[in-house]
């Protein structure tokens, strides 16, 4: 086990805002998919 990286639990910030990225576009897929239903 190294001791070199203390910050090891704490996820870069590239993955945050990736995580916001598939939040958003998961979330507009379920818009999508949601209005297509309403609509037919």
């Amino acid at each position: 086990m190294s001791q070199d990286d203390p910050q090891r639990y704490e996820p870069p910030p590239s993955v945050g805002k990736l995580l916001v990225w598939i939040l958003v576009f998961a979330l507009a897929a379920l818009v999508v998919v949601l209005g297509g239903v309403y609509l037919t």
